[in-house]
């Protein structure tokens, strides 16, 4: 997928700190899980989907499987953009495609699937309002 189609959904600009390289200045690789989580919330939320008022209400949000491709790594000082976009959604889970630039350079992508929970950890059917927010 190209970063000028049309279909990805949102963009977050991300700056790398001191905290989240390594000892060479190169970002550690478990940060750009961090990046994706703050790009997904962000994306909902700018959908109407305030994570944390749905966890209130019993809706729990977990990552069941991440696939992730690193390509070239992010150095401190940068500045990177993670791009969003949901690919899939059935009655329980929510499938995102995201990448992560560095400028026109494609540093990371991947595709990330979050399954709805309860507060005892058991599958539940995603919220009615997450089908018309992200249609097929």
């Amino acid at each position: 997928m190209n970063r000028q189609e049309a279909t990805i959904i949102h963009r977050l600009k991300v700056k790398i700190y001191y905290e989240d390289t390594d000892a060479g200045g190169v970002v550690y690789y478990a940060n750009y899980l961090r990046y994706m989580e703050r790009a997904r919330t962000e994306h909902l939320l700018e959908k109407g989907i305030d994570v944390s008022e749905y966890h209130k209400k019993g809706y729990l949000f977990a990552v069941v499987h991440a696939d992730i491709n690193y390509k070239k790594p992010a150095r401190l000082g940068e500045l990177i953009e993670v791009t969003t976009e949901v690919t899939g959604i059935t009655s329980v889970t929510i499938t995102m495609q995201h990448q992560i630039f560095r400028g026109d350079n494609l540093l990371v992508e991947a595709t990330v699937k979050l399954a709805c929970i309860n507060n005892e950890g058991r599958p539940q059917r995603l919220p009615a309002e997450f089908k018309s927010l992200f249609p097929d």
